[in-house]
């Protein structure tokens, strides 16, 4: 299947997260030799009281418990936000083959961003990386949902003042 079938899940695994209140990233892990969707995960920091619960961890951590190993080594990882330094850590520990995102992210991104993880000389696995389509869809995405959460603090801001 192409590359744009399982961006479009991945957008919509984020839309379910910023639904729940989470900030909007979905994450798709698919053997690219039967196209079957092994994990899939949105964010979850907050429901799941865990720091760590980013959309690609949690699809990490989903695979590597359905295939019954660590080592992810063949697989391609769809997300929709340029993975942080967390995600592309483990990433590399997988092994996951390619990487394919959607929207860059110039704060907290450590892909084509901030470090270039993949491109340290510490690294040693370095995936291939894809930037996929769906970029607008997915920044818009993030921008509204911000958008929302600073408006609701405002408004809250002004309950209090009244």
């Amino acid at each position: 299947m192409p590359d744009r079938h399982f961006l479009e899940r991945a957008l919509e695994l984020a839309r379910r997260g910023a639904e729940a209140g989470e900030v909007p990233v979905g994450a798709v892990i698919v053997s690219p030799e039967t196209g079957e969707v092994i994990a899939e995960a949105h964010n979850a920091p907050i429901s799941g009281h865990d720091p760590t619960a980013h959309a690609e961890i949690l699809a990490l951590r989903k695979a590597a418990e359905k295939l019954n190993n660590y080592r992810l080594f063949g697989l391609d990882l769809y997300v929709t936000l340029e993975p942080c330094a967390m995600c592309a850590g483990a990433i590399a520990n997988a092994r996951i083959r390619r990487v394919i995102f959607c929207a860059e992210d110039e704060k907290g991104g450590a892909v084509i961003n901030g470090v270039k993880f993949f491109d340290q000389p510490t690294c040693h696995w370095h995936p291939e990386i894809t930037r996929g389509e769906l970029a607008d869809e997915s920044a818009e995405l993030l921008r509204d949902f911000f958008r929302a959460r600073r408006k609701k603090k405002s408004d809250e801001s002004d309950e209090q003042l009244s």
